[in-house]
C-alpha cells in the first residue's frame, strides 16, 4: 500500500536535472495561465467586458465569473510558477479549463486552430502533471519542508480530481447557454 504522504526521490541518475526541468515547465505554465487572468483583469475589455462576455455565453452572473475565472488563472498560474501548494493549483488549473472548454470550446471540435479544447486540454494535463511527478527541489513546497508531500496517487486525486469536479459543478449550477439563433437552428 503506498502511503498518503511520501518523500518525493528521483532516480540517481536524474541528479538535478529534474528539478531544473521541473521549474521550467512550472514557470512556463503557471505564467501562461496567469498572463490569462492578468489579461481580464487589466487589458482588453476587462473585467466588464468579460464578464458581458460570460454573460452572453450563458455563464451568468457574468461578473461573478470573470471575477472568478480572474482569479483563478492568476492565482493558480502563480501558485504552479513558484511551486506553492501545488496540487491545488493544478486542481485550478483543471477546473478553469473545464469551464472554458466546456463552454466555449467543446463544440468547436478538438484543434485550438478552430477554437477547440486543445489549448485547454494541454494547460489542463500540464498542471496535473507537474502535481504528480513533484513540484521539484526548486519550489516553495520544497523549500517549506512539503518535500513533495504527497505521493502522485494523492496529488492525482487532489489535482485531476477536485479540479474537475469542481469545474462540473460550476458548469451545473451556472451554465446555461442562450437558445440557438434562428439562422443557426436551421442549419
Amino acid at each position: 500500500m503506498v502511503p498518503l504522504l511520501a518523500t518525493a526521490t528521483y532516480p540517481a541518475h536524474y541528479g538535478k536535472d529534474l528539478d531544473v526541468i521541473l521549474l521550467v515547465a512550472r514557470v512556463v505554465v503557471g505564467l501562461t495561465l496567469s498572463a490569462h487572468g492578468y489579461f481580464k483583469f487589466f487589458k482588453g475589455g476587462r473585467i466588464a467586458g468579460t464578464a458581458r462576455w460570460f454573460d452572453s455565453i450563458g455563464m451568468r452572473p457574468g461578473k461573478v465569473h470573470a471575477l472568478m475565472a480572474a482569479s483563478t488563472e492568476s492565482g493558480a498560474g502563480l501558485l504552479l510558477a513558484v511551486g506553492f501548494l501545488t496540487p491545488l493549483a493544478a486542481a485550478g488549473f483543471v477546473g478553469v479549463m473545464f469551464v472554458a472548454a466546456w463552454t466555449v470550446n467543446r463544440t468547436n471540435g478538438f484543434f485550438s486552430a478552430n477554437h477547440g479544447y486543445e489549448y485547454n486540454l494541454i494547460l489542463a494535463t500540464a498542471g496535473v502533471l507537474i502535481a504528480c511527478i513533484s513540484p521539484g527541489r526548486y519550489s516553495l513546497d520544497w523549500a517549506l519542508g512539503f518535500d513533495f508531500s504527497f505521493n502522485p496517487r494523492t496529488a492525482f486525486l487532489l489535482s485531476g480530481v477536485l479540479g474537475l469536479a469542481g469545474g462540473i459543478a460550476q458548469v451545473v449550477v451556472f451554465f446555461r447557454p442562450p437558445p440557438p439563433k434562428a439562422d443557426e437552428a436551421a442549419s
